[in-house]
């Protein structure tokens, strides 16, 4: 009887500290450096980019813990990735919001680019002319839809975990569907979302 009750009660015990474990909120900070470590994987170049093991992956929980209120310094992946996306096609559907975040990780260590998120981003602010313009708007950088800031974060970790696939085909520019840039002539179009054109290089190589 007593063998039953020891047993009962280590049963119990082990499914408490499940329980505990499932409910443990994830420390931002930790999730920052999955981040750094998925960004680092994601900039090398040189042929396919391996798998990411399951014990890196940034689950949906440890994404919403970073930044919960859109007020953070933008100086880490998760973060940088997020705003970007938020940002640029907050307004947009799912696959305007991807397509951004496709952009963002084409030019992440590509030749002519920065090799890290935050420095693809923020790319042109020392000349005032910001390849992702609301960094140098001169505007508030804080989130003001709590919703699609989830939202974002949501495809930017996916992004970081190698789980979309890149529906610009390659591309490294894009705008709105509604203006017509000079540039754009220049450059080979590869897809469209219902918001943005996506473009790359004709020989492969930055402008």
């Amino acid at each position: 009887m007593r063998l039953m009750s020891f047993s009962l009660c280590l049963i119990m015990a082990a499914l408490a500290s499940q329980v505990m474990a499932a409910d443990a909120t994830p420390e931002p900070q930790a999730v920052v450096s999955k981040a750094q470590i998925l960004e680092e994987k994601a900039a090398e170049k040189d042929g396919p980019t391996p798998a990411v093991p399951s014990s890196q992956i940034i689950t949906q929980s440890e994404a919403q813990a970073v930044d919960p209120a859109g007020a953070a310094s933008v100086d880490d992946a998760l973060v940088c990735l997020s705003r970007t996306i938020y940002w640029e096609a907050k307004g947009g559907t799912d696959a305007d919001m991807e397509g951004v975040a496709d952009v963002v990780l084409n030019r992440l260590g590509h030749e002519g680019y920065p090799d890290t998120i935050c420095g693809v981003v923020k790319q042109g602010v020392e000349k005032k002319a910001c390849q992702f313009s609301w960094w140098c708007d001169g505007k508030s950088d804080e989130v003001k839809e709590d919703d699609r800031y989830a939202a974002s974060k949501e495809i930017a970790r996916k992004a970081l975990n190698q789980q979309l696939t890149d529906r610009t085909r390659g591309a490294m520019y894009f705008h709105d569907r509604n203006v017509r840039p000079a540039w754009a002539s220049h450059y080979l179009r590869t897809a469209e979302t219902g918001k943005f054109l996506f473009y790359k290089p004709r020989d492969g190589k930055a402008k």
